[in-house]
């Protein structure tokens, strides 16, 4: 359980820091005989800062749990 904290907080400070994930696709427009024309799009998923926070009250929560159980 402490490393599932763990991995929230830190999941969660990146979720605040970035606020989105961005990620890059490539899209064939033209392909005809030896002429290739593509398109990059960047496309971003926005992730709320309450996702963040949300993950990191989650991950001190299983820590401190943890804890009470010793």
């Amino acid at each position: 359980m402490k490393l599932a904290g763990i991995v929230l907080i830190v999941l969660g400070a990146l979720a605040l820091a970035y606020q989105g994930i961005r990620y890059t696709t490539q899209e064939k427009l033209i392909d005809i005989g030896s002429l290739h024309v593509t398109t990059t799009e960047k496309k971003t998923i926005p992730l709320p800062p309450i996702v963040g926070g949300v993950a990191i009250v989650a991950g001190i929560a299983l820590i401190l749990a943890e804890r009470r159980k010793k």
